[in-house]
């Protein structure tokens, strides 16, 4: 017999906005574990929270705007985390580098929600405007690294999207062909950075460990 969630009591008058960021945080959750959105179903996340399904119908009107709303918390999370860590390292080049990992830190611990982010059918259907942020503050981060004259003076936008290529090729290979012989992430970064930002060897820092969390206290 499937196993429900216990029934829960009515939101009090004024609290649906906060049945709607439950109805994301379960999302969340599911969509991590499944890495497809297609596979999720209103009414498995409506039984998660023990309500109707007609509760998930009045904050959303399908599975692509429920799906989209939750990519938009999880970047809007991920955007603080990166930034928390950036803020945390010291130079243009920690600083930077700080961000890198990060993002690839977050992909090693929710790789469900990356592949939807970035390999769904919703990721090729819709444009999802918020996922310039992070490409932006990505060339801004190094182009700062160009100014204070630690990267050789290049266009930054093509710099950074280069960067960016090779972090997402590596963080999804990672994720689907885990069992090829992979060097810890650090390295392949501190690799990237030389290579494709032109970063001297001896200006990378050492890495120091930082771990913000989410909005939702859970770890990165």
């Amino acid at each position: 017999m499937e196993k429900t969630s216990p029934a829960r009591g009515r939101n009090p008058r004024g609290q649906g906005a906060r049945l709607r960021e439950e109805i994301v945080s379960v999302t969340l959750r599911l969509l991590d574990e499944l890495g497809d959105d297609q596979a999720l179903s209103l009414r498995a996340v409506a039984r998660e929270l023990g309500i109707a399904a007609t509760s998930v119908y009045i904050h959303f009107d399908d599975r692509d705007q429920l799906v989209l709303a939750t990519l938009e918390r999880f970047h809007r999370d991920l955007m603080r985390a990166i930034d928390q860590a950036e803020a945390g390292a010291a130079g243009p080049v920690g600083k930077l580098r700080a961000r890198v990992l990060l993002l690839g830190e977050v992909v090693n611990r929710h790789p469900g929600l990356y592949k939807v982010l970035h390999e769904s059918t919703l990721n090729q259907r819709t444009a999802m405007a918020f996922k310039q942020d992070l490409a932006e503050r990505t060339t801004t981060a190094v182009q700062r690294c160009m100014d204070a004259g630690l990267a050789p003076a290049d266009d930054a936008a093509t710099v950074s999207l280069d960067l960016r290529a090779a972090v997402h090729g590596a963080v999804s290979l990672r994720i689907n062909q885990p069992d090829l012989p992979w060097t810890p992430l650090e390295e392949q970064v501190d690799r990237f950075l030389v290579k494709l930002v032109g970063i001297s060897p001896q200006a990378l820092p050492h890495r120091h460990a930082v771990r913000p969390r989410f909005a939702d206290g859970t770890d990165t």
